[in-house]
Order: structure tokens, then C-alpha cells, then sequence
């Protein structure tokens, strides 16, 4: 058996979840049968079981197209160029909408079943109008188009898979739950102190910690309007870049600057880090927050749990599935406004609600040691790769045995 995995995201060059999702699902596959990947890129990795090919996103050819659009009209052009080169493989996975082009183009073109991973829906997403303009409104054509005609979509909620039902023309049947997942031999609690000593952050005093994008899904710009709320022998450590737009980066910058008058104790990484430095802030973190407004699974909150950190994170989407209230983590309510979803209806409340839970957990250290037994364990018993694979293996096999 083969697949072949379209994805935006493949190592080096990963941002968000999916395309940590994407790393290590390809990598257990790997194990089982035989793997191809192509991506957004340059990568060029030739293994026995695992072909990794990156093709060019930035085409000059649309160098004088509005700035908004630039985005669509490279992520088609990429599609087609993954279709240019023949496709073998018995079945194709998507992952994000910015491969879904690509995905059609496959099964049209070269007869094979087609599998979905959602890893997000743009219709819960209408603040990436910022980021698109009126691509949006073509993002949201393409996923819709790829939703519609797949085989098989992949959830990684059960709450992601009620969301499919309630926006798209899906069978239910044709709908899978498999969770993200986590590498357990990765993911743990490390000793080593570098990456706390490089940033100045102080090995004595209990710091929470963010981790994600700039973007208005991960709800940071809340959890920064929170410090002023949070007690002050707290350190915060954000983990943050890549903002989707200048806008959102602005509004950043601004929080933090007004946050930082009140106290010296922040701590803005404004990059991306390696794995194994971002391990070591999860490692020693008091608390790890997740401040989403939308979040279809958060692999986020099962990196911290697995390094063995308390979570205090949004009570929305998936990780109402991930976190156990009062036994991984605190889960914090976020009532969102009618007339424009994913927007707090009290933001200054929630704000307030997300530095209660942090201050609680930093206050009680007993509960903290609890949780992140608790955490640990619950991420080996629900989250490990190696069973996700296996699952989807047994997804492309049915697929494969029912279209033959």
C-alpha cells in the first residue's frame, strides 16, 4: 500500500499543528507502508519507505497581483505543479486547505480516493478575511469542493466532525475521528536550562507560558491582556511569531508594551523555536496556557501535558477532548459574541477568567503536581502516534478494498 500526503508544512519549514501533525503521522506511517510527500518547499528526502518532495510556492508570475491574493493564486499554481509529476499512490491525504487544490487535481486527474484531514474549517475562521480579503472567499470554495467530494474526511474532534456535519453537504458515515497525537519519546521532562538562561528568564521564580502563532484563533492578544491580573512574582513567557497579518502583529506589540509598563517580567520570544528548546520551556513551566477562541483538537495543550505542565485553556472545540477539568488542567468558559463568532463577548472577563485559573494553579502546588501526573498519563493512554497510524492505515485500507 502507498499514499501520498499533500501539505503546505513538512520539516523544516513547520509553523502550526498541522504541520506537526503532518511530521510525525508521515513518520509512524512510514513504519507500516510506504509513504510519499509533497509539500511546499524545497525538501528533498529519498528514503526506503518515505519520499519527501518539496515544489516551489512563490511564483513570480504573480508578483503584481494584490498583496491579499497572492496567497491563493500561489497555492493554486503549487497544486498544479505537485500534479505535474505522475502519481502511483493508492490513496491521497490532504492536510489544511491550502493542499485541497492539489487533492482534487489528484483524484480527478489520476482515479484515486481522496482522504481530508480537517485540521480547521474556514467557515469558523472569518478573521483570515484580514489575511485574504477576498481570497477568502476562494479558500473557503476549495476546502468546501475538497470536503464535499472526499472519500473519507479525517476529524481530529468529535467536535470538528459535529462542525463538518452542521456546515457542509457530508455523510455522516463518510467521517472519521482520529485525535492528533504526540511522540512520546520526545515529549518529556528534560533537565537542561539553556534556553531559560539565553532569554534571561529566572530559574527560581514560577513563569506560564504561551506557545502558537500570532493569530486571532490562538487568542493570544487575550492572554497578554491578562498579565495585568496575573500575580506579579509571575513570570510570562510567550513563545509567539509568526502573526497571520502586520495588523494582528501591531496589535501585539502594542499589548505587550502596555503590559511591560506595569512590570519587567515578561518575556516575548518573537520566533519560532526548535522542538527541542520549546520541550525545554514546556519542561519547566508552571503553567502552560492556551488561550484559543477556536481550536479544532490544540496539539499544544498535549505538548505541555506530556512535559508534564498544568494547562489552563479556553473550554472550546477539541479541547474540551483533551484537557479533563480539574484533573489535567483548568478549563476556562468563554462566552462568544452571536453577531460575530470567536469573539468574547466580555474580552476584559475572559481575560480576567484565564489569570484566575494561572493564578490558582501557580498558588497550589500540590494540584499543579497532580495534574501534570495526571497529564503524563493521559497522553500515553489517548495520544500516542503509533496507535493514530494504525488507524488511519486501517482508513486507507478500507478505502482501497471498497473501491476495488
Amino acid at each position: 500500500m502507498k499514499a501520498l500526503f499533500l501539505t503546505r508544512e513538512f520539516p523544516p519549514y513547520v509553523y502550526g499543528g498541522a504541520g506537526v501533525h503532518v511530521e510525525y503521522l508521515a513518520k509512524e506511517l512510514a513504519e507500516l507502508i510506504s509513504i510519499e510527500v509533497r509539500s511546499f518547499g524545497d525538501q528533498n528526502v529519498n528514503t526506503e519507505n518515505l519520499i519527501v518532495k518539496g515544489y516551489p510556492y512563490d511564483n513570480h508570475l504573480f508578483d503584481d497581483a494584490d498583496e491579499k491574493l497572492k496567497a491563493i493564486f500561489n497555492t493554486l499554481s503549487t497544486g498544479l505543479h505537485i500534479n505535474v509529476d505522475a502519481i502511483d499512490a493508492d490513496v491521497v491525504h490532504c492536510h489544511t486547505w491550502y493542499s485541497h487544490f492539489a487533492g482534487i487535481m489528484a483524484k480527478l486527474c489520476y482515479g484515486i480516493p481522496l482522504v481530508v484531514t480537517t485540521h480547521s474549517l474556514e467557515p469558523l475562521r472569518p478573521w483570515k478575511r484580514e489575511q485574504l480579503g477576498r481570497g477568502y472567499d476562494a479558500s473557503s470554495w476549495i476546502e468546501k469542493t475538497a470536503i464535499e467530494m472526499a472519500d473519507c474526511l479525517i476529524a481530529v474532534s468529535e467536535e470538528t466532525k459535529d462542525d463538518v456535519l452542521k456546515h457542509f453537504d457530508v455523510d455522516e458515515s463518510r467521517i472519521e475521528v482520529v485525535y492528533n497525537g504526540i511522540d512520546l519519546k520526545d515529549y518529556v521532562v528534560v533537565n537542561e536550562t539553556d534556553v531559560l538562561e539565553t532569554y534571561s528568564i529566572d530559574k527560581n521564580k514560577p513563569y506560564v507560558l504561551f506557545v502558537g502563532r500570532i493569530t486571532r484563533q490562538k487568542g493570544i492578544v487575550h492572554l497578554v491582556n491578562a498579565i495585568k491580573y496575573i500575580d506579579e512574582d509571575t513570570q510570562i513567557v510567550l513563545c509567539a511569531g509568526a502573526p497571520d497579518t502586520k495588523e494582528i502583529a501591531k496589535e501585539m506589540e502594542d499589548a505587550v508594551d502596555m503590559a511591560s509598563k506595569s512590570r519587567d517580567n515578561i518575556f516575548w520570544i518573537d520566533k519560532m523555536l526548535e522542538k527541542k528548546d520549546v520541550i525545554q520551556l514546556y519542561s519547566h513551566a508552571d503553567v502552560f496556557c492556551c488561550p484559543s477562541i477556536y481550536e479544532p483538537f490544540g496539539i499544544i495543550n498535549i505538548e505541555a501535558m506530556a512535559c508534564e505542565t498544568a494547562v489552563v485553556a479556553s473550554a472550546v472545540g477539541g479541547i474540551k477532548e483533551v484537557v479533563v477539568e480539574g484533573e489535567t488542567g483548568l478549563l476556562i468558559n468563554v462566552e462568544q459574541k452571536k453577531s460575530a463568532p470567536f469573539e468574547p463577548v466580555n474580552p476584559d472577563q475572559f481575560s480576567k477568567d484565564l489569570a484566575i485559573g494561572i493564578n490558582i494553579l501557580v498558588k497550589n502546588k500540590a494540584l499543579r503536581n497532580k495534574m501534570a501526573k495526571n497529564g503524563r498519563e493521559r497522553v500515553e493512554q489517548f495520544f500516542d502516534w503509533k496507535a493514530i497510524a494504525k488507524q488511519t492505515k486501517a482508513i486507507y485500507q478500507s478505502l482501497i478494498t471498497n473501491g476495488k
